[in-house]
């Protein structure tokens, strides 16, 4: 039994990692998944370390993978993903208020990804407009989309 369950949480860490992946690349197709605008479905996924604690290395190599596929500036590839594991880490110490918990890839994503978008982009000195585009497509996608998937996770959770 408890080498099923080891697989089973292998098995959602890989799924989350492949969703986040393919979610990024339907965004990228659209023109939303980067820039100092960008809407990545895959970041309403940021809520799944509040059901499962395997989806944060899930996220973390789903992200650097889309990151790299996407051909992202090798520093939003670091600093991206260390973004989207942070905010991960934050979900699920925070899984037992899940307000606070959809909140934590929102602001770190708020914080790191306009530092990104000048340093790696040369994006200008707008910090506070990056900050704040940013963090209305993070909101988009954590908090409204990624209320839609803990509701879905809910409804689901006995077969997940």
């Amino acid at each position: 039994m408890k080498n099923q369950t080891k697989t089973a949480a292998l098995t959602r860490a890989a799924m989350t990692a492949a969703l986040y992946v393919v979610l990024t690349l339907v965004a990228n197709m659209l023109g939303l998944a980067n820039g100092a605008v960008q809407i990545r479905l895959s970041e309403a996924l940021t809520v799944a370390p509040i059901f499962f604690a395997e989806s944060i290395g899930g996220l973390t190599a789903g992200c650097l993978i889309a990151n790299l596929i996407t051909l992202c500036a090798p520093l939003d590839v670091i600093f991206g993903t260390i973004a989207t594991l942070l905010g991960a880490l934050g979900t699920r110490a925070l899984r037992k208020s899940r307000p606070l918990a959809v909140m934590c890839p929102i602001v770190s994503n708020t914080v790191i990804v306009p530092f990104v978008l000048k340093f790696a982009y040369g994006l200008g000195d707008a910090w506070w407009y990056m900050a704040f585009t940013v963090c209305i497509g993070e909101i988009i996608s954590c908090a409204l989309i990624g209320t839609l998937v803990i509701k879905i996770f809910d409804k689901h959770k006995t077969r997940l």
